[in-house]
């Protein structure tokens, strides 16, 4: 009888095969709060709760009007009039049965005010169109949970925001771009040594010669090189490579026909480049908090990065745990399985002892000793190369007028580029992205005088210029030279026309962007932005700020 398909494993096939299994089950068991759920909240969180996440809960105190027809596809004509947390917590659990929802029919600001235990119980925050002195109250709230992130989202015209705010966010599976295979060419084991060297390629036939892995044929023209030059490998130097190459091509028999040995040829770099272990994991082994400030209540990340510290000053030598993958090499079947073996038992015994020091480090800690499980230790050793942490600043670091980065920002805005209202790369200083968010943070100067934004409904938008352009060069941070800088006409008149608008289009992509970082956050996996993302619709720019 054939085996029942389990129907999550059919309903999320596709990202199971980016995050796996453990990633979808930590997406499964978060609970997100959303405040306010306009187009820009909307959207996000129906990326989420298509994506499998455990629960929701929306807060907005607005009904449905009838300006909310033309932007957000969650809500009906006959829905006017209804609350709008309800009728887009009912639309979004439509989409997905297994997500349990709910609503509190309540303005976000108040509950910051005067509930703030209200969100406590979340693991994910996503706050959308909300006012900076709002986000700075709620980024306090969330940091003192000890367990809730907060995601700030904002469309604004034709201007997008996004930036999330935690004391730290640990990395165990960054996943890059490209990454190099993990040989250990350069600094073989005994046995994998020993098993090369146990071939005599000169005595093989042709077909056995010809799927011999290219890792035998590289450490054996290794050691030929050592032989001759003085028990040294090449060096870095393009003579050395090209020698090298030179050397590992002369042991083949045919010009062309042998696939192991174009292999060898594309990996002989292996065998030049000493190993190194990443600056930014290097950083992390010699952070504090995997020194001196390890503690009974550090956490898994920082327990575990202790642990392979000590594997590394121990019986790592100065290199970190082996991966244990290999990629695929021309070879008979036998013979590759030989060498994954090889690999993967390496693997296995630095995962025992980095296990080992995991557990004296527990019982020094004073913590359980499977408080950390041997696949986690496992999972740390296999991605040891790619740990990563990003820690944020607060938004109250980020906007005060002592601890607020203004050189930072003034030399954003006078760099010019990547911005403006154009499509043209050269543009004069206080057309950038930087611009874009100096005017968002002047837009809420603005409400905070008038109760209103620039370019309201009620108002002239060319009316409100002159008090924008004021708010704007009496950016708190302006003692520190960012409010010398000049800001684009153009960008103040944008700014005044969007009127605070949520256009659906950029709340859309808004909401795309948020959802592809809130599952970063919630798998941890990927690195997600470290500071403050600008959405530039009109110039179809995105700029990252380090405020």
């Amino acid at each position: 009888m054939a085996p029942v398909p389990d129907p999550k494993a059919k309903r999320y096939d596709r990202q199971l095969r980016i995050w796996g299994t453990h990633g979808q089950q930590r997406l499964e068991s978060c609970s997100i709060c959303l405040l306010k759920c306009g187009p820009t909240g909307s959207e996000t969180l129906k990326n989420l709760v298509l994506g499998g996440i455990a629960s929701f809960t929306i807060v907005d105190g607005e009904k449905v009007e009838a300006r909310d027809l033309g932007n957000n596809f969650l809500v009906s004509a006959s829905s006017q009039g209804e609350p709008r947390a309800k009728v887009v917590t009912e639309l979004l659990q439509e989409l997905n049965e297994s997500v349990s929802g709910s609503y509190v029919e309540e303005v976000p600001e108040v509950l910051i005010t005067d509930n703030p235990q209200f969100f406590h119980s979340f693991d994910l925050v996503i706050a959308t169109q909300m006012r900076e002195q709002d986000m700075v109250k709620l980024d306090e709230i969330c940091r003192s949970t000890g367990r809730a992130k907060l995601l700030i989202i904002r469309s604004y015209g034709l201007v997008g925001y996004l930036r999330a705010s935690l004391p730290e966010h640990h990395i165990v599976e960054s996943k890059p771009d490209s990454q190099l295979d993990d040989l250990r060419l350069h600094q073989p084991w005994p046995e994998l040594l020993q098993f090369a060297s146990s071939f005599d390629l000169s005595s093989l036939d042709d077909i056995a010669h010809s799927h011999m892995p290219y890792v035998v044929i590289l450490l054996q023209a290794a050691e030929r090189w050592r032989a001759a030059h003085g028990g040294l490998l090449p060096g870095t130097s393009s003579a050395d490579k090209s020698a090298f190459k030179a050397q590992v091509a002369s042991m083949r028999r045919t010009v062309d026909g042998e696939e192991n040995f174009d292999e060898a040829l594309k990996a002989a770099f292996h065998v030049s480049t000493p190993y190194r272990i990443p600056s930014e994991v290097r950083a992390l082994l010699d952070d504090e908090a995997a020194g001196a400030g390890l503690g009974p209540g550090s956490d898994e990340f920082w327990v575990m990065v202790a642990a392979l510290k000590e594997f590394v000053e121990d019986e790592g030598a100065g290199t970190l745990p082996l991966e244990g993958s290999i990629p695929d090499m021309h070879a008979t079947t036998d013979m590759y399985l030989r060498v994954q073996h090889l690999y993967r038992e390496k693997a296995e015994r630095d995962v025992a002892a980095v296990e080992a020091h995991v557990r004296q480090l527990l019982a020094r800690l004073g913590q359980p000793a499977d408080s950390i499980s041997h696949d986690t230790v496992r999972l740390y050793c296999r991605h040891a190369r790619h740990l990563r942490c990003v820690r944020y600043r607060t938004l109250a670091e980020e906007t005060g007028p002592e601890t607020a980065r203004g050189s930072v920002l003034a030399a954003a805005l006078s760099a010019g580029g990547g911005g403006g209202l154009g499509f043209c790369g050269d543009l004069p200083p206080g057309s950038s992205d930087a611009a874009l968010y100096v005017l968002l943070r002047a837009a809420d100067r603005f409400h905070a005088q008038t109760g209103r934004y620039p370019g309201a409904p009620t108002a002239d938008p060319q009316d409100d210029l002159p008090l924008l352009r004021q708010a704007a060069m009496q950016s708190p941070d302006s003692s520190s030279g960012s409010g010398a800088a000049i800001i684009s006409e153009d960008l103040l008149a944008e700014t005044c026309r969007a009127g605070a608008a949520e256009l659906h289009v950029v709340a859309a992509f808004m909401g795309g962007v948020a959802a592809q970082e809130a599952i970063k956050l919630v798998t941890r996996q990927f690195v997600p932005i470290a500071g403050t993302l600008i959405y530039n619709a009109m110039s179809c720019t995105t700029t990252a700020l380090e405020l």
